[in-house]
């Protein structure tokens, strides 16, 4: 464990830009949860709460983060609106993750700077408000016969894709070795 912990020390050395999360109707206390654990993961500062998204202190989101909820910031709002005016405001863009006609796949969506990933709930994806503020909408290429993921899944893909493409973007810098 001592190697593994040196190793992610090294890449939180090279983290450099600020990554946000907005939370748009995410019901299940559950997946609440396991976005919150992976939110802590890749180094989320803060996370934006609307609509209906189960409180970070419900138990069953607070037994699924285990206890990673103490290492974000949480922030409620009443509506998408209002929490997207917000993250604007603090200097982020916001990139919603929906399967829509107009969204771009993940890996082709620009994300260098400071970025708040937006996800929306489970059965019905982000709010039109939502939409609307986006300044990109993307999507993750599915190629196998589900057309969907759980959005726990597809909120930590999306942070996996943001520090990645930090990461390679630092010409000249060397990266973590990795474990023999």
């Amino acid at each position: 464990m001592t190697e593994v912990k040196r190793l992610n020390r090294d890449w939180r050395r090279r983290t450099e830009a600020r990554l946000g999360l907005l939370l748009d109707g995410v019901g299940q206390p559950f997946n609440v949860g396991a976005i919150i654990r992976t939110a802590a993961a890749f180094g989320v500062e803060r996370v934006w709460l609307c609509g209906s998204t189960a409180p970070p202190g419900h138990p069953s989101a607070r037994k699924t983060a285990l206890g990673t909820d103490r290492l974000v910031a949480f922030e409620r709002h009443p509506s998408a609106a209002s929490a997207a005016a917000a993250v604007a405001a603090a200097g982020y863009r916001l990139v919603a993750v929906e399967l829509a006609s107009d969204s771009i796949p993940l890996h082709e969506a620009p994300l260098a700077g400071d970025i708040c990933l937006a996800l929306g709930n489970e059965d019905h994806g982000c709010s039109a408000a939502l939409l609307a503020a986006a300044d990109v909408v993307t999507y993750i290429p599915l190629p196998g016969r589900v057309g969907s993921l759980n959005v726990a899944a597809a909120a930590a893909i999306g942070l996996a894709e943001v520090r990645r493409r930090e990461w390679t973007s630092q010409t000249g810098r060397q990266g973590p070795r990795s474990l023999p």
